[in-house]
């Protein structure tokens, strides 16, 4: 039976020919004959839109059959020529894979254009080159970026003002069409979108800003978590067409001094002598009423014409709700600073209210997802063009309670006595979900990580109750200090404290990213927001951004250690000392900490995992300040260098310190008896693979002629040269050899096989380039000492274990030494 056929009169169910590669696919309807179309094909209205069909008025409106089996937008004539976004995300998926519903699958911008043959061309835009209408060069650049056709579309009738009828089917239903897309998301890891078929339109909902269409369709994936063979596959996707703003928010440029994400593209313009890249931030738009204009330049606080407002998901539980709200508006002083009073409002979604959906763009949500995994992130939609946050949907997965128990707990437990047992309280667990609330929002209004932030609290200042009130631990909730892990119990800092807050960067950085300036141009708003900042920094170095990311290949790489994850405060070596000690308390009651009722130790096993890793963590912080390097920015003017090596007493201090606390093995954390609680006994354990690991990459040819190349460069008086880290380290890793009695250990058995096989591996090497090089002068030299060294101590050796030992290495020595002559 011909799919159309139920429906009376209608005549015309044209196709669009959908154009990918180059390649034109058109899948044709049989045409019903009691209307005929015009010379073009048109027919009339009232023979293409039925009576029978359900009509869905929208910025987009849209005309299906009962069954959804036909679907027709009607498009506005004023449309055409205009911006228009279209996402698609996840509606439902199978479980096992690690997406979930509402998440991003693709993005295009595109737009509506006539054809000269009765015809509707979709095409997309392309903004990655710009040039002024009223630069010459415009015409050049127009020409280079021809807009691709997605789709052509018969047009099937002409509505009320010349609206235009187009049939969406074929665009429903062709698998590798843009309305299926997946090419911006890790699902196409996983599934075969070729092999998808059976599409159905599952709903249609219109609204004023945007439409949605659920597309659902089965094919076959490759592997997921669950099976790796394959399988059959089902999934449901919604394609939402979003409308635009008429007229473009007025752009404000990304400074590397402020951390916003941007857009980039490439810049033309008659008088430039270089091609330039330009970034637009993204920000909400915050602007003050007509009527409040004068207030707002006069430094009053006003409302914005449009508040930023975010809703918590009705699916959310209740006890978590308030929390959630208080910690979007934590950000409300921040806008206070940029001149904005009530500028972001968290609100619960209205009980009952059939008017508000969810898919509706207008209403920005925070979402809660069923899922395992222990996360969080706060993505927003934006307008391509000028950067505007239209939506954000901020994604809650709902197992990340889990491991902010685990953190709270390893980082400042002994400290607060509420976090000394199994179950946490619901008020400190809403204060736990509050602190990642107010970080993802931030996200959310177009702010980066500032993991620099932290850096810029004195270590000394994180046991003063008196700086934390004014302060905080760090001046930025976008960093990952998480929370005061330096607090000590008789410190007595409260819990208030204890947790990181919108703090002084926050608001500068909001002030920067939000404040209005009422330029000419965005080059003039450039201008004064580049004075703003370096009267700023000057004036207070707590607004410091420390990047810490490459975003894209605009971004200068992470080479900085004061610009690091999960650490806190100036010196790095002082506060993670802090940090272990309060991680040998909770380990040493690690009992108390986990108990439940009925439990059967899987909490303690949790924490002790993320205790291990949190324990690797502290010592690979404090590992990047040896032989470290610090970045400023610096403008040009500025006589001052941009790349400095970290005060070599810092460096001598965190060699120290990663030698007595990891290569030293830390026997509080393979303790038998804590063990025996938590796992069998391992060929290897965390701490052994992460000496060999660190081992493995502290002394390979790159990192070797790294510290020599640095050394060079700022001299041995102000950094550790390569010398002095190698010969510090042997003392560290070789040091039982000097011994009257030798007796080594299994940890550091195995860290000298790993090290001579470093040594080995340079040595032996064929690359051309390495021979002669510094770190192949190193390995030379330590094998020659360990020859004597190995060959001296053997007979010293206190068990036959540590004999072994040493006549392997010694064996291996002799052969290497045998080969080379």
């Amino acid at each position: 039976m011909n799919r159309y056929a139920y429906i009376p009169l209608v005549a015309v169910l044209s196709s669009c020919a959908v154009f990918k590669g180059g390649n034109k696919k058109k899948e044709t309807t049989a045409a019903a004959a009691e209307v005929k179309p015009d010379k073009n094909g048109v027919k009339p209205y009232s023979s293409v839109i039925t009576g029978e069909m359900v009509t869905y008025p929208g910025f987009i409106t849209v005309h299906s059959t009962q069954k959804k089996d036909t679907v027709y937008l009607e498009i506005d004539r004023q449309l055409l020529g205009k911006d228009v976004l279209a996402i698609n995300r996840i509606a439902k998926i199978a479980g096992g894979f690690p997406f979930f519903a509402t998440e991003e699958l693709d993005e295009k911008i595109l737009f509506f254009e006539k054809g000269q043959f009765s015809n509707l061309k979709i095409r997309q835009q392309v903004l990655s080159r710009r040039a002024d209408s009223s630069q010459l060069l415009s015409k050049a650049v127009a020409g280079a970026n021809t807009r691709p056709v997605l789709a052509t579309c018969p047009i099937l009738a002409y509505g009320k003002d010349s609206s235009i009828v187009i049939d969406a089917t074929p665009l429903i239903r062709d698998a590798s069409g843009f309305m299926n897309s997946i090419d911006q998301s890790d699902l196409q890891k996983y599934i075969k979108i070729a092999t998808f078929k059976d599409f159905e339109v599952e709903s249609v909902r219109t609204f004023p800003e945007n439409i949605a269409i659920s597309i659902s369709k089965n094919g076959a994936y490759e592997m997921n978590l669950i099976n790796k063979k394959g399988g059959p596959m089902s999934l449901v996707t919604t394609t939402s067409f979003i409308k635009l703003p008429e007229t473009p928010m007025a752009t404000r440029f990304y400074d590397q001094r402020v951390g916003y994400f941007a857009i980039p593209y490439v810049a033309y313009k008659d008088d430039q002598q270089k091609i330039r890249i330009n970034k637009i931030i993204h920000r909400w738009r915050l602007e003050p009423k007509p009527e409040d204009v004068e207030k707002y330049k006069r430094g009053e606080l006003v409302e914005p014409a449009r508040p930023i407002v975010i809703y918590i998901d009705p699916a959310t539980p209740k006890q978590w709700r308030k929390f959630l709200v208080a910690g979007i508006n934590d950000w409300q002083p921040a806008f206070e600073k940029a001149g904005f009073k009530n500028a972001i409002i968290g609100k619960e979604w209205p009980e009952n209210d059939s008017a508000m959906s969810l898919e509706d763009m207008r209403y920005s949500v925070l979402q809660f997802l069923p899922s395992r995994q222990q996360n969080a992130y706060g993505p927003n939609v934006h307008d391509p063009r000028s950067g505007e946050i239209l939506h954000t949907r901020i994604e809650w997965y709902q197992d990340i309670s889990k491991l902010l128990h685990a953190w709270y707990v390893l980082q400042v437990g002994p400290a607060d006595p509420g976090a000394q047992k199994g179950n946490l309280d619901d008020e400190l667990m809403g204060e736990l979900m509050r602190f990642v609330s107010s970080h993802e929002v931030g996200h959310t209004l177009g702010l980066r990580h500032n993991f620099g932030s932290s850096s810029k609290t004195p270590s000394d200042s994180l046991r003063s109750k008196t700086y934390l009130q004014q302060y905080g631990h760090t001046a930025s909730i976008m960093d990952y200090a998480r929370f005061n892990y330096a607090a000590q119990p008789e410190d007595s800092i409260p819990r208030a404290l204890l947790f990181p807050r919108v703090g002084d960067y926050d608001k500068w950085a909001i002030q920067w990213g939000y404040r209005q300036t009422f330029a000419a141009n965005p080059e003039e708003d450039r201008k004064i927001m580049a004075r703003m900042i370096k009267d700023s920094l000057a004036a207070n170095e707590r607004y410091w951004f420390g990047n810490g990311e490459q975003e894209s290949l605009y971004d200068a790489p992470p080479i900085d250690p004061r610009c690091q994850t999960e650490d806190l405060g100036d010196d790095a070596v002082k506060a993670n000392t802090y940090g272990i000690m309060n991680m040998k308390r909770v380990f040493a009651e690690i009992s108390k900490y986990s108990f439940e009722d009925g439990g059967q130790r899987q909490l303690m096993h949790d924490i002790f995992e993320v205790g291990v890793l949190r324990y690797l963590g502290l010592i690979a912080n404090v590992s990047k300040y040896i032989g470290g390097v610090t970045y400023e920015i610096k403008e040009d003017e500025d006589e001052a260098p941009s790349y400095e090596p970290v005060p070599k007493e810092k460096q001598v201090a965190a060699l120290d310190f990663v030698i007595n606390e990891f290569i030293n093995t830390p026997t509080w954390l393979v303790d038998p008896e804590l063990l025996n609680k938590i796992n069998m006994p391992r060929t290897r354990n965390y701490i052994e693979d992460a000496q060999l690991r660190s081992i493995n990459i502290a002394f390979s040819a790159p990192t070797l002629n790294e510290y020599y190349r640095r050394g060079i460069r700022y001299g041995a008086d102000k950094t550790l040269t390569a010398d002095e880290i190698i010969l510090k380290a042997h003392a560290a890793i070789w040091g039982d050899l000097q011994k009257g009695t030798v007796n080594i250990d299994d940890y550091h058995c195995n860290m000298q096989k790993a090290y001579l096989a470093c040594m080995f591996t340079i040595f032996r090497s064929p690359e051309p380039t390495l021979m002669g090089s510094p770190a192949f002068n190193i390995a030379a030299s330590e094998i020659a000492k360990l020859k004597e060294e190995v060959k001296k101590a053997i007979p010293l050796a206190a068990d036959a274990k540590t004999r072994m030992h040493l006549e392997d290495l010694d064996s291996r020595i002799r052969k290497l030494s045998s080969k080379l002559k």
